[in-house]
């Protein structure tokens, strides 16, 4: 039985899309991983919880199918700040995450030397 799960989670893996923007941090690659995971011996694991691997893989496959998205349509495709998906999926994207960490640091830095106690030469110490 373990075999037609095993093959059940490999194919919703094929079908899960993949969102090349956020490399690391995307659904796809993380569910790839642990299936891979789940499933260290392939067809031959043992799952010690049936029923729940049962209801993982059918509410995995109602989202990958967009069940609750037909099931309970949007009025508006944005959210309450007025954003859209498109501008959600760029701002979200790793491009932009790690220039807004550049832009964090580059702030904290700015604040740390402005209210520092000590002068750089100070921290520096004493030359010998």
């Amino acid at each position: 039985m373990s075999v037609t799960r095993y093959r059940r989670f490999l194919k919703l893996c094929e079908e899960w899309p993949r969102d090349e923007s956020k490399k690391g941090r995307d659904l796809g690659t993380f569910l790839r991983q642990r299936v891979a995971h789940a499933f260290r011996e392939g067809e031959n694991t043992q799952i010690s919880d049936p029923e729940k691997c049962d209801q993982m893989y059918e509410s995995l496959a109602r989202i990958n199918s967009n069940f609750y998205r037909e099931k309970f349509p949007r009025a508006k495709d944005t959210s309450f700040t007025g954003v859209t998906v498109e501008e959600c999926r760029v701002l979200l994207s790793t491009g932009s995450m790690q220039n807004m960490d550049e832009e964090k640091k580059g702030l904290w830095k700015t604040l740390m030397e402005r209210f520092s106690s000590k002068s750089p030469e100070e921290e520096k110490g004493p030359e010998k």
